[in-house]
């Protein structure tokens, strides 16, 4: 049997419910109390807390499959398997299984013909090569020799290619192992490896141990709590499956690939790449826009802008005058719509929006092109000013100008672009960008504290506004602030806003104890408890009371008294779109 994307799913999770773990649902594109980066990158982001020690609701041992995206694959995306936007199989173990469980489940669920029955002699796999810090991963080489991969299959690679983390300068890090799977395509070179870029081998599944903590001081240290984190590609597995070359290839991929051809004058390789990004590039904007994201020049808007603009240019480039982004959404929505349903929900929104900002861009594509001709003409580079004029007057975002400059040979000074970015008091895009890096939240003690004032805030103004269905529509803390989003159709007054502090600040002083307690759904409804984004919940989850003040469903983490906050200030209410309002926040000490 051929497997598709759903098989696949479907028997991924039903293995790992076999091996005692239990499914946790899909989250948000957008990280929700998460400052260190702008999209959910892999299926452990929502587990940081946990995987740092913070216990579980539904256990030690966990599975899902969760939506991603991550910049850091822009570039690369054109080639056999590289996405923007992907979906990935994940399973973990919070402490609890290892390095021996977690290789022969993986190589079981690979070839084992009651699941995915690959062939076990075209299975090679890579392992830590060890440095001056970690010694070499014999452990989990040994391992997969005792499952019959011989020697000559295991490969030692470097920790650029073999180890995860940490995301910042400190925190939990660890070895890996990779599988990856021989297409049968000849060798580029003698020395051809895991890891060589030529296609030979495709990998399928990452299994990450997290048994180190690297601290302040560059030391790796062993953690009490050794972690499992994996990760497998859907897209990447199927195409495996099926025998394609590449991703582009397989059922999610074909009408979009199909149209594109249909209406594109194509005659070389290099414009199949371009077909490549254009398909990669709206359907990750349409899933970022499915989520109210709007192209704008800062933050999640920056990069919605980029790829559908990148898209515009690459469409240009085999011809297509015309608009056709809303049309290939609208392929998008129906082939993905039975898994993500929000997507034919919010179908109306999501064209309107691409319509725009394509309407938007061509109206100064053509002479952005002729300028950016004209710049370049005998000249070895572009400079900022050049760079920032294409971005303010044309609309073209730098990595777009550097792409351009790229295919004729010359360069752009992208750090004098960030300078004249600066001089005009937007946003820097490499600050923006920096949030990519990180896959852990910042769990610092005012994090934390933070944290724990956005339930304050929820109930004093669901109790202060005298409007019962308030909700939390977003939130996102820094060390610095809080910011809240929640549904209300008007602005705050001025003595609205200091009565809602007040209320927070009274229950500070009252130093109310915070409290968490393990239960149902149904059993936290019962009990009266505001329940968020509820397709985020498993059979068991955590309900924080703060005193007989507030009773939120909450993954944490919380302080354990409200006196430890400081004083609450609201320091700017706003809107941000019709019936959402947002307040920034702080604790003063």
């Amino acid at each position: 049997m051929v497997l598709n994307s759903d098989n696949l799913k479907k028997l991924y999770i039903e293995f790992f419910k076999q091996k005692g773990h239990k499914f946790i649902p899909n989250v948000s594109l957008i990280p929700e109390n998460d400052p260190t980066v702008l999209f959910t990158t892999a299926g452990m982001h929502p587990l940081v807390p946990f995987l740092l020690g913070q216990p579980h609701p539904q256990g030690k041992r966990l599975v899902n499959l969760q939506k991603c995206f991550r910049t850091s694959d822009i570039d690369e995306v054109g080639n056999n398997f590289h996405l923007s936007f992907f979906e990935m199989l994940g399973n973990w173990s919070l402490g609890d299984y290892f390095k021996k469980e977690a290789i022969t489940w993986s190589l079981e669920f690979l070839t084992s013909k009651n699941w995915l029955g690959l062939d076990k002699n075209r299975i090679y796999v890579s392992v830590f090569e060890g440095d001056e810090n970690v010694p070499r991963d014999e452990e989990s080489a040994r391992i997969w020799q005792s499952l019959g991969i011989p020697k000559e299959r295991i490969f030692y690679l470097s920790k650029k290619e073999n180890w995860w983390g940490p995301a910042g300068e400190t925190g939990p890090c660890g070895p890996d192992t990779e599988m990856f799977y021989d297409t049968g395509k000849k060798s580029c070179e003698k020395d051809c490896k895991p890891s060589c870029p030529c296609g030979k081998y495709f990998e399928i599944w990452n299994d990450v141990f997290m048994e180190y903590n690297k601290t302040a001081e560059g030391k790796y240290e062993l953690l009490d709590q050794k972690n499992v984190d994996t990760g497998m590609g859907v897209e990447r597995t199927i195409a495996v499956l099926q025998g394609k070359n590449s991703v582009y290839e397989i059922e999610e991929f074909k009408p979009i690939v199909d149209m594109l051809k249909k209406i594109s004058k194509i005659t070389n390789e290099k414009q199949e790449k371009s077909i490549r990004i254009i398909a990669d590039h709206i359907r990750a904007a349409t899933f970022i826009l499915a989520e109210k994201i709007v192209p704008k020049n800062v933050e999640q808007g920056y990069i919605l802008r980029r790829l559908i603009r990148r898209a515009i240019r690459h469409g240009k480039s085999l011809g297509i005058e015309k608009d056709f982004l809303s049309e290939l959404s609208k392929i998008i929505i129906k082939i993905h719509s039975k898994d993500y349903s929000y997507l034919k929900e919010n179908e109306e929104f999501i064209l309107n929006e691409m319509k725009k900002e394509e309407m938007r861009f061509r109206k100064t594509l053509a002479k952005g092109l002729r300028k950016f001709n004209e710049i370049a003409k005998n000249l070895k580079n572009i400079d900022g000013k050049n760079a920032f004029l294409l971005f303010q007057s044309y609309g073209f975002p730098i990595e777009m100008t550097k792409e351009l400059g790229k295919e004729i040979g010359i360069d752009v000074d992208e750090n004098g672009f960030e300078e004249e970015f600066k001089k005009h008091q937007k946003i820097s895009r490499v600050g923006a960008e920096k949030k990519f890096g990180s896959g852990l939240a910042d769990t610092s003690e005012q994090t934390v504290k933070l944290h724990t004032a956005t339930h304050l805030l929820n109930e004093a103004l669901r109790r202060v506004l005298k409007k019962r269905d308030i909700i939390q529509k977003g939130s996102n803390i820094t060390p610095e602030r809080l910011r809240f989003d929640f549904n209300f159709d008007r602005g705050l007054t001025d003595k609205e806003i200091k009565d809602v502090e007040d209320l927070v600040n009274e229950q500070i002083k009252k130093a109310l104890p915070v409290k968490r307690k393990e239960t149902t759904l149904d059993e936290a409804k019962k009990m009266g408890a505001q329940a968020v984004f509820e397709q985020k919940y498993g059979e068991k989850i955590f309900v924080y009371s703060i005193g007989d003040f507030s009773l939120e469903i909450c993954s944490g983490p919380h302080v354990k008294n409200t006196k430890e906050l400081g004083k609450f200030k609201i320091v700017k209410e706003k809107s941000i779109s019709s019936g959402v309002r947002r307040i920034r926040a702080i604790l003063e000490k």
